[in-house]
């Protein structure tokens, strides 16, 4: 293919320099901002980016595939929503009183951490930089902002935003390279937290590796979610809904409801119209408004899709839709089905990262709730029923940071995001995110 653009590949040297510039504006300039300030420009930034939306969705369309009118409908409008949303906490950040049994007044105060470090992924560039940098920054913290090296270039652009809302120098910190990058920002003795998204693998990575200066560490990680298809469901939205969770941006979401388990009575007719659904999926130029699954991001990420639908077939999978490549260049997977799926198949247990769903039968909610359960990941999960109760019931039965009743995929800012067991520990995103990027600090002051 051609080559898009080159960037620095960042090493330790340059992680250590934007250390030290956020350090320098954390104790400096931007420390003298008052909150309701810093709020301000945030909402600036928010108002940039809605500015520049056109832009940074072509960006991400040719660096990572991503289909423009995704990044329109979803990244950008998410993105500008959480640097509003984090403006307005700007200046919330209230104290409180502490009545104490000494002779003494008490009181506690949030403070900043200092300099945080942020690692994002490559399947959704401009929101993952916005979630990352949207509560750090209205909580008064600096960063350095290491994006994927598969999709760097929105980041930077980004970076020009926040200077064009009058940030000062220093305060957001780009370092665009591969892991050395990363390991350098990690292990950096003067940083004082790390927020990463990625997989589990790097996760525990990073929390060894910040153990030598017991840094702050929040991780959101993959996830294998359960979709959950019950005997009394609405067949026609569970469809719809089921295909949208598995399809998405070519399934590269770390959410995506890859095992879909549906109850024995109605599978045959599910399984029907998820293929013809699946099948009737334009894939293509994601520079294209009618495309709605582009290429996957890299030869990399190709190899490990078109890899997994080998395990499948060879596990026994009945493979009922796609499984092959389309055209001869360019990384674009068909939409995949596998049917008769038994849930401890690898394709049933480990990340694919790509647009491949396992279809599982089930007998009744007991099984589908076990079946669910039955994996090291806890990120995500749906179910689709009529009943109210029964919704209730296996909302607070599934292990996932996340529940969606009769829909799939739905996130808001003000909604706290993260995951259980083997995806993360940390919240991202609502008034939870705030608890990241800042530290409680008592005063005792003696009334004798």
């Amino acid at each position: 293919g051609a080559t898009l653009a080159k960037v620095a590949e960042g090493g330790a040297e340059d992680i250590d320099r934007a250390v030290k510039a956020a350090r320098a504006a954390f104790e400096g300039p931007w420390a003298k901002i008052h909150p309701g300030d810093r709020g301000r420009m945030l909402y600036k930034l928010a108002q940039l980016v809605r500015d520049n939306a056109e832009e940074l969705a072509e960006i991400d369309a040719l660096d990572a595939g991503k289909p423009i009118t995704n990044s329109l409908r979803v990244d950008i409008p998410a993105a500008i929503d959480c640097f509003e949303y984090y403006a307005g906490w700007s200046d919330k950040l209230h104290g409180e009183t502490v009545p104490v049994r000494a002779p003494a007044f008490t009181y506690l105060v949030r403070q900043p951490l200092g300099v945080v470090g942020q690692i994002i992924p490559w399947n959704f560039p401009v929101m993952m930089a916005a979630w990352k940098l949207a509560p750090a920054l209205a909580c008064g913290n600096t960063t350095v902002l290491k994006p994927a090296e598969q999709s760097p270039l929105s980041a930077l652009k980004l970076g020009e935003l926040c200077l064009e809302a009058g940030l000062p120098p220093g305060v957001v910190n780009i370092v665009t390279g591969f892991g050395e990058a990363g390991a350098a920002l990690v292990e950096h003795e003067d940083v004082d937290k790390i927020a990463f998204t990625g997989s589990p693998e790097v996760g525990r990575i990073i929390v060894r590796a910040s153990a030598a200066t017991l840094k702050k560490v929040s991780l959101e990680l993959g996830g294998k979610s359960p979709n959950l298809i019950l005997a009394d469901a609405d067949l026609e939205a569970a469809i719809r809904g089921a295909s949208g969770g598995i399809f998405f941006n070519q399934g590269e979401v770390c959410s995506a409801g890859s095992r879909i388990l549906v109850d024995q009575s109605i599978y045959d007719e599910f399984l029907d119209g998820l293929t013809k659904r699946a099948d009737s999926i334009k894939v293509g130029d994601p520079l294209d408004p009618e495309t709605y699954m582009g290429p996957v991001v890299n030869d990399e990420q190709f190899e490990r899709v078109m890899g997994y639908i080998d395990v499948g077939k060879d596990e026994g999978a009945k493979l009922v839709s796609g499984g092959e490549r389309i055209g001869d260049s360019g990384y674009f997977v068909q939409p995949t089905i596998f049917a008769d799926v038994n849930n401890r198949m690898r394709i049933a247990q480990e990340e694919i990262f790509g647009p491949v769903a396992s279809v599982i039968p089930i007998k009744d909610v007991d099984e589908a709730v076990r079946i669910a359960n039955d994996t090291s990941y806890g990120l995500a999960a749906a179910v689709w029923t009529r009943d109210v109760a029964q919704a209730h019931d296996v909302a607070s039965r599934l292990k996932a940071g996340t529940v969606w009743v009769n829909t799939y995929g739905a996130t808001d800012t003000r909604s706290p995001w993260g995951g259980f067991k083997d995806s993360g520990f940390g919240r991202e995103l609502g008034r939870q995110a705030l608890d990241l990027y800042t530290e409680y600090k008592s005063v005792w002051i003696s009334l004798k």
